[in-house]
C-alpha cells in the first residue's frame, strides 16, 4: 500500500499545490492562458507523438481494444443520459450530465498517472483511448444539441463544426504524426528529439498544476443532488465496467487492460465545463462536477490501483 501511496501522492500533491498557489496569489483565471497553450499545443502533444512514435506500427492498430474501452465509456453516457432523461426530458442538460459521467480527465491526467504506474508500455493504450475518445465526444455534444432542437445550425454546420475539432484538435494531429512516424520507422534528429522530450517532461506536472489552478478559482458553495450519480458511475462504475468489456472480449496485455481501467476511473474531464459554457447548459454543476469528482478520486483511484497491483483483479478473471 506504501508503494500505491507514494505513486498518487506526489501525482494529486500537484494539482493540490496548483488550488494552494492559486489562493495565495490571488491571480485571475485569465492568467492561466498562456500556460494552457504551452500544454494543449506544446506539452503533451510531445508527449503522444514521442510515445507513439517509438511504438511497433501493429500494436497502433487493436480495434478491438479500441471498440471496447468506447463501447465502456458509452454505456456509462447512456446510464446517466437515461436517468437524468427519466427526471426532467430535457436533451441539452442530460446530454452534459451524460459527459459528465463518462468523459475523463484521460488528456491532463492520464498520460502522467498511467505512465508512472505502468511504465512505457502504458504509452500505446493511453493513446488510442484518447484519440478516439475524443473524436466520439466531440461528435456527440454537438449532435444532440442539434437533435434537441436548440441549436439553429444545420447539420451540415454541425457535421463541419465536428470534423474540424476533429482534424485540428493538436493532441490527435500529434497522435496521427507519431502513428506516421512509427509506420516509417522514423527517427527525429538528436537535437529535435532532446527538445521533444524537455516538452513531455513537462506535460504532466504543468497540466496538473494548471487543473489544480482552475478547482480553487471556481470555489464550489454547496455540491448538489444530482452529482451523486455522476460521481459514482464516473469513478466506480465506468472502471468495472470498462474492466468487465476488456477482459471478456479480446487477448489484451495486461497493462494495456489495467492501464484502460485506470484511465476509466479519473474524474470528469474540464472540457465537460467548457461544452457546458459553449452550450449555456448546466454550467455551474459541470464545474461542480470536475471539483467534486476530482477530489474523490483521490480516494478512489488509489483503491482501484491498489487492487491492481495486489492481485484482486486479474488480467484474466473468465478463465
Amino acid at each position: 500500500m506504501s508503494d500505491i501511496i507514494a505513486l498518487v501522492l506526489p501525482f494529486f500533491g500537484m494539482i493540490f499545490l496548483g488550488s494552494l498557489v492559486a489562493m495565495l496569489t490571488k491571480q485571475p483565471i485569465e492568467a492561466l492562458g498562456w500556460m494552457n497553450t504551452f500544454i494543449l499545443y506544446l506539452a503533451l502533444p510531445a508527449l503522444f507523438f514521442q510515445l507513439l512514435s517509438q511504438t511497433p506500427f501493429e500494436e497502433l492498430t487493436n480495434w478491438t481494444f479500441i471498440l471496447g474501452a468506447v463501447a465502456a465509456t458509452y454505456i456509462v453516457f447512456s446510464l446517466m443520459f437515461a436517468i437524468s432523461w427519466i427526471g426532467d426530458r430535457n436533451i441539452p442538460d442530460s446530454t452534459i450530465k451524460a459527459l459528465a459521467a463518462s468523459y475523463g480527465n484521460i488528456g491532463y491526467m492520464g498520460p502522467g498517472l498511467a505512465l508512472l504506474a505502468f511504465g512505457e508500455q502504458a504509452a500505446v493504450p493511453v493513446a488510442l483511448i484518447f484519440a478516439f475518445e475524443n473524436a466520439v465526444h466531440f461528435a456527440v455534444a454537438p449532435f444532440m444539441m442539434a437533435v434537441s432542437g436548440e441549436r439553429k445550425e444545420s447539420w451540415w454546420q454541425v457535421a463541419r463544426g465536428v470534423t474540424t475539432k476533429i482534424v485540428y484538435h493538436p493532441f490527435i494531429i500529434a497522435t496521427a504524426m507519431g502513428v506516421l512516424a512509427a509506420w516509417l520507422q522514423w527517427r527525429p534528429p538528436v537535437a529535435l528529439d532532446t527538445m521533444l522530450d524537455y516538452l513531455a517532461r513537462a506535460a504532466a506536472p504543468c497540466a496538473l498544476f494548471v487543473m489544480g489552478v482552475t478547482i480553487a478559482l471556481r470555489p464550489l458553495k454547496r455540491v448538489p443532488v444530482d452529482l451523486l450519480p455522476i460521481t459514482v458511475l464516473k469513478l466506480i462504475v465506468h472502471p468495472l465496467i470498462c474492466y468487465a468489456i476488456l477482459t471478456a472480449i479480446g487477448d489484451f496485455p495486461p497493462v494495456w487492460i489495467y492501464t484502460a481501467m485506470l484511465l476509466a476511473a479519473l474524474p470528469t474531464a474540464t472540457n465537460v465545463f467548457v461544452i457546458a459554457q459553449q452550450y449555456g447548459v448546466w454550467v455551474q454543476r459541470a464545474s461542480a462536477s470536475v471539483l467534486v469528482t476530482t477530489i474523490v478520486s483521490i480516494a478512489t483511484v488509489t483503491a482501484i490501483l491498489y487492487a491492481i497491483k495486489s492481485g484482486f483483479l486479474p488480467a484474466d478473471p473468465w478463465s
